[in-house]
């Protein structure tokens, strides 16, 4: 895969990935409308994030990390992957089965150990009511991520990446559905999250069937290369554990200060827009396409979509990083204050916006970093590194929480981050050139930072013109759009002029997407 069919790529699912991120967006904008950030609210963010902890712990955060690269490499070698891809779904399967299982019987004590401060609390009953009904979610998203993990290794990124967009659809429609029949809002809005998980499982697997892929029930086989498998995930999978202990940690020290669960929470939806955009288009994308090259010996052409992608990211993320910063109060005003959602609330969240803006550059390198090490298939290296996180992570969160209060672990988070990056920079050397960014790339980052200090710039004073129009009613819808749109329209301006980013190498991208 060329530079340029690579971009193709990350264009692809990060078109994909805006989609499901924006109307995703549209969902949290809903349910915090009905629900507030009170007791349901905070029920709610619990419940979901109980199997989506599970999901990023199993399937993208560990099993998939393993999974793609030797899947990638019997595609080139032209040995038996479609073999080994059943083999690793009835495992898969298996596990997930047995853990939906136990985690019914234990609910209580995974809410305990996720929201201790919310023992004796309405939320604590309601958490466990939600979690039971929600949890089985993770059986049918991780054979989902698994099936998209042999779509993007053969280079069909679209079904994979369009697959979350159901998810979201589902969950506006029984928001919609209950109010309009006047019904439980919160009870709908949860059982829908497992009827999307078949939803997403359904898409992707016909996708895969019509790649040539068919996946079928068997009995599970501890295969030599199954075995090979679960000695490469396991790292991943402790890796990925040290990272929900980091959210967990963070959801544990917000449990005790009122509503702060649902704030971060709120926060985390919105940092995580550009994030998902560019960040995750660009994990899925690279990790294949550096394993395929690694295995046919393609050092330059490695180093190359190396450097791309990190150019790419931070072109993206920069100037998304300092909008969260300068103008966090308008975005979430407009965006999130309606129904129950008070201006109190924005402005809780608007702070711990500002305090994930600036670790979102460090967020998307750790995606432009960590293939080096798993194309590789050494996961052992980044887990070493993500306890170094864990530790930064929980001493701040916990040490400030007492001077800073519910902000803390925001400000952990985005600590945690850098010193990642910073690991895992210095770690990569060990790999040569093929792990060091190119001379495009240094020269690049530069105009990328002076762009993006112009736009800081243009948003600092059309804050400043458009501030009485953003805060009334009707008429602050239109001027967060001229604000958003006027500080991309200088941003993309500046960088143009600056050769930061050329709008021909974009063009010619999406043409080959």
């Amino acid at each position: 895969m060329r530079p340029i069919r690579l971009m193709a790529g990350f264009l692809t699912v990060g078109v994909w990935t805006l989609a499901s991120r924006v109307l995703g967006f549209v969902r949290d904008v809903l349910i915090l409308a009905f629900l507030g950030t009170g007791p349901l609210y905070e029920a709610y963010v619990v419940a979901f994030r109980l199997p989506n902890m599970f999901r990023r712990f199993f399937a993208e955060g560990a099993f998939n990390t393993a999974f793609v690269p030797m899947f990638s490499k019997k595609l080139e070698g032209e040995e038996d992957a479609q073999g080994f891809a059943r083999d690793a779904f009835a495992g898969l399967a298996t596990v997930l089965i047995a853990l939906t299982l136990v985690a019914q019987i234990a609910m209580p004590w995974l809410i305990y150990g996720m929201a201790s401060g919310f023992a004796g609390q309405v939320e604590f009953e309601l958490s466990v009511e939600f979690g039971r009904i929600a949890f089985p979610y993770i059986l049918f998203i991780s054979l989902a991520a698994l099936l998209s993990g042999v779509l993007n290794a053969t280079g069909r990124f679209a079904a994979a990446a369009a697959a979350p967009v159901l998810l979201n659809l589902l969950l506006i429609g029984a928001i919609g559905g209950a109010h309009l029949m006047g019904g439980d809002v919160a009870r709908a809005l949860i059982w829908a999250i497992p009827v999307a998980g078949v939803a997403q499982l359904l898409l992707v697997a016909i996708a895969a069937r019509a790649a040539g892929f068919t996946m079928r029930l068997q009995r599970p086989r501890l295969t030599p290369e199954l075995r090979r498998l679960v000695r490469i995930a396991v790292p991943a999978a402790l890796a990925g554990g040290v990272l929900q202990v980091n959210l967990l940690v963070g959801q544990q020290v917000a449990s005790y200060f009122d509503r702060a669960v649902g704030w971060l929470y709120a926060a985390d939806r919105l940092y995580q827009l550009p994030l998902g955009v560019v960040g995750i288009a660009i994990g899925i994308v690279l990790l294949p396409d550096l394993a395929r090259r690694l295995r046919a010996g393609d050092d330059a052409g490695g180093r190359a979509a190396f450097s791309r992608a990190g150019e790419i990211a931070l072109a993206l993320t920069i100037p998304c990083a300092v909008a969260l910063v300068l103008i966090p109060l308008p975005i979430v005003s407009v965006l999130f204050e309606r129904g129950q959602a008070t201006a109190d609330d924005s402005a809780a969240i608007a702070v711990a916006v500002a305090i994930y803006g600036l670790g979102l550059p460090a967020f998307v390198l750790q995606k432009v970093l960590q293939p080096l090490f798993f194309a590789r298939e050494d996961t052992r290296t980044p887990f070493r590194y993500a306890l170094w996180g864990m530790v930064v992570n929980a001493v701040l969160a916990i040490g400030l929480a007492p001077v800073v209060g519910w902000v803390a672990p925001a400000i952990a988070a985005t600590a945690a981050a850098w010193v990642m990056v910073l690991l895992l920079g210095i770690g990569g050397r060990r790999f040569g050139d093929v792990a060091r960014f190119d001379a495009r790339f240094r020269s690049r980052i530069w105009r990328i930072l002076w762009a993006s200090g112009v736009m800081g710039l243009a948003l600092w004073t059309l804050e400043l013109i458009l501030g009485p129009f953003l805060g009334m009613p009707g008429w602050r819808y239109g001027a967060l759009a001229v604000l958003v749109l006027g500080g991309a329209a200088v941003y993309f301006g500046a960088a143009q002029v600056l050769g930061a980013l050329r709008l021909s190498e974009v063009r010619g991208a999406l043409r080959r997407g």
